[in-house]
């Protein structure tokens, strides 16, 4: 696995990256060398924030992010929970590859198990609009992201609220 560690408004010093790529190294177990794992350490005021992104085979991207006082226990919570989310995906590769023949009740999942479903699917039009535009009106809907035609560009976008108040805003990658 390939580990890219970098800093944001904090010096990435021998220790810190070290402490990452040991940390991180305990899940390259899962996948193959050509993974690729970007980690970004940042502070904002007193808080230490890691973010992870996995780049797995398939296009597949497995991305987490912690904060907490200490920039070596944000990195321990974020290998955490890249460990729960790599065996959840894991487990449900294995089960739609695992062969049928066991009894029933084995092969019930439990609920946290389950695969997520499509419960419902809605369609509307897209209208272009700015996207200041399409800000206002995913607040006059009181939603947290809104899907619009960016006039500008002729591209389908997506705005969405922020943790922090603010609005970001999703381009496609030409």
């Amino acid at each position: 696995m390939r580990i890219i560690t970098r800093g944001q408004n904090i010096e990435v010093t021998d220790a810190l990256k070290q402490h990452v790529e040991k940390r991180i190294g305990k899940i390259s177990r899962f996948f193959e060398e050509n993974t690729e794992a970007q980690i970004t350490l940042s502070v904002v005021k007193d808080t230490h924030v890691v973010e992870a992104t996995l780049l797995l085979n398939g296009g597949m991207l497995v991305r987490a992010e912690e904060k907490s006082a200490d920039m070596y226990a944000s990195i321990d919570m974020v290998v955490e929970k890249l460990e729960r989310q790599i065996r959840k995906y894991k487990t449900r590769i294995h089960r739609k590859s695992r062969l049928t023949g066991l009894p029933e009740e084995e092969e019930r999942p439990t609920p946290e198990e389950q695969e997520p479903k499509i419960v419902k699917t809605k369609r509307f039009a897209i209208k272009p609009m700015s996207p200041d535009e399409a800000v206002l009106q995913m607040n006059l809907l009181g939603h947290s992201f809104f899907v619009f035609t960016n006039a500008e560009s002729n591209q389908t976008n997506v705005v969405y609220c922020r943790d922090d108040g603010n609005y970001g805003l999703i381009e496609p990658e030409v």
